[in-house]
């Protein structure tokens, strides 16, 4: 077995909730119970008692739980409540024999590929290192290689969670089925992930990815290619279609011109990534940046580019067709963008993704061709509503000319979007049957959150 960090995250959160639920008060106006079994030091396994008022459903206590802190809506803070922050708990566990990875829930994806890649082995996760391993799994876990390994929820084996009334239970296909169906695309719903197992996969020290870039006035030829050529390549190629407007980096032909790219990442040899990628290049693209760089370093290439401290909206889609009339909407946004840091990504679906049944998981969806990201990135608070609307108006236009479901992920404001339509009616009712099961007082709400 392989760790690569010494701090055991584990006691420190144990700790902290001891002192918590020893010393604290809930908003009833009443000291928690601690007639339960405590969170100590010395505990491998721990159990909580939960900070119960004494009137039946009277729960008004607030709850946010905190991984990687990387919750876009906010969901990982909050005013009035409490946080039970599991930041700490990052030592990732391989055990390469199994190829089996133990991972807590306060890891990033960079302690994961770390550690994984130490074997020469990946799992499939996210494409922000500073993204935390539970957000991205609970809600599905999209990334490079998911059209060769599947979402990130399709590689995982069991989570060990802590209930609303503070048991410690094991849930996977053998334990808790149901659950474990549930928590695959709905997770943040039925309790605290305190760790996760996950099946891992050969892959790397290296890999082929970049990307070909165009001037904007190219977008419907490269759209029309990119269209038939992303959904039918092999399933090595990860590939992206983005429109923004280009930096510096890009050189002085393009720099401040809204542009078109055609990104990928290949996991083939060199005689398959050129062959993969010779649509593309037969684009003559203004400049191409495809080349055979460390997996780490392609996990963390976008990284400073969504540093913390920024202001951020995403909202998301899945896209069964991409339609002309949906470019023309992607470049007419283009043009009304708030500011340089603007602009939208569209990852291919397809491949392992597709082969896992519709309903073998929470997770809706996996019939599409694509996942649509609409993203804003800015600095000043002042420029909030600017960024806020545009990015409304995006997502609402193209919903108006291509087929579309959402990820749970991408949702952003919390009850902005009818969860019935968004898991679809029998996948939504199942998952509030759990609900009631498991969180009938909703403890766990701040989430896109499943009403008991």
């Amino acid at each position: 077995m392989t760790s690569i960090s010494s701090d055991n995250g584990l006691k420190v959160v144990s700790l902290r909730l001891a002192m918590l639920i020893t010393t604290g008060r809930d908003e009833c106006g009443t000291r928690p119970r601690t007639d339960g079994p405590r969170w100590s030091l010395a505990a491998r396994h721990p159990r909580m008692p939960w900070p119960r008022c004494d009137s039946p459903g009277d729960h008004e206590l607030i709850v946010a739980v905190r991984g990687g802190a990387h919750s876009y809506p906010g969901f990982s803070t909050c005013d009035g409540g409490i946080v039970i922050d599991l930041s700490p708990m990052r030592a990732v566990s391989v055990d390469p024999e199994q190829r089996l990875a133990i991972v807590p829930a306060g890891a990033l994806l960079g302690d994961l590929d770390a550690a994984t890649q130490q074997h020469g082995l990946v799992c499939p996760n996210g494409a922000v290192s500073h993204t935390g391993v539970a957000g991205l799994t609970l809600g599905g876990g999209m990334g490079r290689m998911m059209r060769r390994y599947g979402l990130t929820i399709d590689n995982l084996t069991g989570v060990d969670i802590l209930t609303a009334d503070g048991r410690q239970i094991s849930v996977s296909h053998e334990e808790n089925p149901e659950l474990f169906w549930g928590m695959r695309g709905a997770g943040a719903n039925f309790g605290i992930a305190l760790s996760f197992r996950f099946w891992l996969h050969e892959a790397g020290p290296s890999v082929v990815a970049g990307a070909a870039v165009l001037p904007a006035d190219r977008a419907y030829e490269v759209a029309n290619t990119f269209r038939e050529w992303s959904v039918s390549a092999s399933d090595d190629l990860t590939a992206a279609l983005s429109l923004f407007v280009a930096g510096d980096a890009f050189g002085p032909d393009l720099a401040g011109r809204p542009i078109v790219a055609v990104a990928g990442a290949h996991l083939g040899d060199d005689a398959a990534v050129t062959r993969d990628l010779a649509p593309i290049m037969a684009l003559s693209p203004t400049v191409t940046t495809f080349s055979r760089l460390p997996y780490l370093q392609m996990q963390t290439s976008d990284d400073d580019y969504y540093a913390w401290g920024q202001r951020n909206y995403w909202k998301g889609l899945l896209l069964d067709d991409l339609p002309r009339d949906a470019v023309t909407v992607l470049l007419d946004r283009l043009d009304a963008v708030p500011s340089s840091q603007c602009g939208f990504g569209m990852i291919t679906m397809g491949g392992a993704v597709a082969r896992v049944g519709d309903d073998d998981t929470a997770f809706s969806g996996r019939g599409a061709n694509w996942w649509l990201m609409t993203e804003a990135l800015w600095h000043d608070q002042s420029d909030d509503d600017a960024h806020f609307d545009w990015g409304r108006e995006s997502l609402s236009r193209m919903q108006k000319v291509a087929a579309s479901v959402n990820y749970v992920n991408d949702l952003g404001e919390p009850g902005e979007h009818d969860l019935r339509e968004v898991y679809g009616r029998g996948r939504y009712e199942r998952l509030v049957a759990l609900k009631r099961e498991w969180d009938r007082d909703n403890v766990f709400r701040l989430n896109q959150n499943i009403a008991p």
